[in-house]
């Protein structure tokens, strides 16, 4: 991926962050760093360097726009030719090949920013795998979500009918 696309990308989980349900505009991250970094960059030279124009950032720009955008510093280069985030090495753990899975699935469902947050927590949990199998437990059990859901999340909804996760699938097929 290049540069430019990387800050593209940015802008768009940026604004998703931010509530906003579009890409930050160019002028909307200069004015946003300007005042919450107290530093500034211009918007024409997020345009070249967006453009591909400019191919390279100095190093006191990469810094302002790694910290505006909370990445580290070596994510704001071209990928060399060939690299593919999805490779994963046969040395990784299964823990590391899922949390990478679940951060993958949360930069896909950036356009849902709760559910984005919800699969990055898990990935960052120190026993990922764990919490999928508690997950399952917890589906397993007839009424257990919608009662956890209700008492964590506040919510005042009646529990649904009592039917295991595959009646509730036949029954939705049905509806359909």
């Amino acid at each position: 991926m290049k540069l430019g696309e990387k800050l593209r990308y940015l802008r768009e989980v940026e604004g998703a962050l931010r509530g906003l349900n579009r890409e930050m505009t160019q002028q909307e991250v200069v004015r946003a760093a300007k005042s919450e970094l107290k530093d500034s960059i211009s918007q024409s030279y997020l345009s070249q360097i967006e453009s591909g124009v400019r191919p390279h950032l100095t190093n006191s720009t990469r810094m302002l726009l790694a910290r505006f955008f909370k990445v580290h510093p070596g994510y704001l280069v071209d990928d060399p030719e060939g690299f593919h985030t999805e490779l994963v090495s046969d040395a990784r753990g299964l823990e590391d090949q899922l949390d990478l899975w679940l951060i993958d699935g949360a930069e896909r469902f950036q356009h849902d920013p709760e559910m984005s947050r919800a699969l990055l927590s898990l990935a960052k949990h120190a026993d990922s795998r764990k919490c999928v199998l508690l997950l399952e437990s917890i589906l397993e059990t007839p009424d257990l979500a919608d009662r956890l859901f209700q008492v964590l999340r506040g919510e005042n909804t009646a529990p649904a009918p009592s039917t295991s996760a595959p009646d509730r699938k036949h029954a939705r097929r049905r509806a359909v």
